[in-house]
């Protein structure tokens, strides 16, 4: 029975031939060393035309002995070289043309079918014209949404850098979680909070646990309180002013649109902070470990002194560091948010299976867009390197959710209601 199989014809006649030695355009032509054409390159090891080289190839794969007629002495020219193929064999082997560089017709097979797959393999690797679209929807509506000179932050609460002592710090701390433990409501809690107390290593070195309740009867007390988290005011406004360009980024895209509003609240209370995160990271200075937006360059103490935690506060400094390390480009960050965005866990989310449909999209697009766009030899690594960073972002949400509420408790006013709608897990 015979099998289908390509025909050799179908395919070029040159693949099987090393190509070192292949002359370039920008040398000077130089003779065939058999018959003196315009020699193309180096084949079975010496500087050939090519039609010595496929003469060679018929040769040696021949089962009958060439003989001349003409005594062995013919001079091959290119006019002539038709002439005697005993002769031009000869002058082959004479100019060093080796037979054992010629491949069998199965390996020629071979190496054809593997080229053929190879080109296959490159030619599937491609952005569609769907993904295309994807991506300049994506980067437009980012780029309309995210400055990065911050020039529309503006008409924000001044920050406040008051470094106030140590002793104030901890005696606050003590004082705060005192009334957290006398508290018999909160009895079995004060101990959790305690094992969340840092001691952060920097110019605010401090120890410090949150009570959780307002205390109604420290009336007095909380009046003092109330501007002890110096920069709370200043970042809470820059978060708000953040959250409300991630709700106009999500909004201007056509899929967020299609969904219901309940899902639409779902995805970004699950996904804004994760967003803001990949935003500041384009900003993030790795050499100084500081916040470069526009003309306020912020630092890690500035988020100590609106109140944040070393739970929170060191995974997310290294967070920073890993994901500005992987160099992602422009397309790379707009596809993140997207990917966080439409993630289809959230909780509350109703449309499960369109969105998941969604997030598998936008992932196939990053990944072909490494494929496509990476040079690099390690590219391979960049897209679960990517989703690490996603799965890391989500704990430091949970905890940044816990604290800002915290914070809220502690030093009431300073803390936007959108920011409260954000980060509190009803509906």
């Amino acid at each position: 029975m015979k099998l289908l199989m390509p025909e050799l014809s179908d395919y070029p006649l040159d693949e099987e031939d090393d190509e070192e030695g292949k002359v370039s355009e920008d040398e000077e032509p130089r003779a065939c060393s058999v018959c003196g054409d315009l020699a193309r390159g180096y084949h079975f090891n010496a500087l050939t035309c090519e039609g010595c080289k496929g003469f060679f190839r018929r040769a040696i794969k021949r089962s009958t002995q060439l003989h001349c007629p003409f005594f062995n002495r013919c001079i091959i020219t290119k006019n002539n070289r038709r002439s005697c193929q005993a002769c031009r064999f000869r002058k082959c082997q004479a100019i060093g043309m080796r037979k054992e560089m010629v491949m069998s017709e199965e390996e020629v097979f071979e190496r054809r079918i593997r080229i053929k797959k190879k080109k296959m393999l490159d030619a599937a690797i491609q952005l569609s014209s769907q993904q295309k679209e994807t991506i300049q929807e994506l980067l437009c509506g980012h780029r309309t949404t995210f400055d990065s000179e911050f020039s529309r932050f503006h008409g924000f609460r001044p920050i406040d850098r008051l470094v106030l002592p140590v002793k104030e710090y901890n005696q606050y701390a003590r004082e705060s979680f005192n009334l957290k433990a006398n508290s018999p409501a909160d009895t079995c809690a004060s101990a959790s909070a305690c094992s969340c107390s840092c001691s952060y290593t920097s110019s605010l070195y401090f120890s410090f646990s949150f009570s959780s309740a307002k205390q109604e009867n420290q009336e007095g007390t909380e009046a003092g309180k109330s501007s002890f988290f110096t920069a709370l005011p200043h970042v809470m406004d820059l978060t708000t002013y953040m959250i409300q360009d991630i709700i106009s980024f999500s909004k201007s895209l056509q899929d967020f649109r299609s969904l219901t509003i309940g899902d639409q609240i779902s995805l970004l209370k699950g996904a804004t902070f994760e967003i803001m995160q990949i935003r500041f990271n384009m900003v993030f200075n790795m050499k100084t470990s500081n916040w470069e937006c526009g003309p306020i360059t912020y630092c890690i103490d500035d988020a100590v002194r609106a109140g944040f935690q070393q739970l929170l506060l060191e995974p997310l400094l290294k967070f920073h560091h890993t994901l500005r390390t992987l160099g992602l480009q422009e397309e790379e960050y707009v596809l993140m948010q997207a990917m966080s965005l439409f993630s289809p866990d959230r909780s509350g989310v109703q449309q499960h299976d369109a969105i998941d449909k969604l997030y598998e999209n936008l992932a196939l697009t990053l990944k072909t867009w490494i494929e496509c766009k990476r040079t690099d030899p390690d590219k391979h690594l960049l897209y679960p390197k990517v989703i690490a960073c996603l799965t890391e972002m989500r704990t430091m949400a949970e905890e940044y959710s816990k604290q800002v509420l915290q914070i809220q408790d502690i030093q009431p006013g300073d803390i936007s209601p959108l920011i409260i709608e954000v980060v509190s897990k009803s509906p």
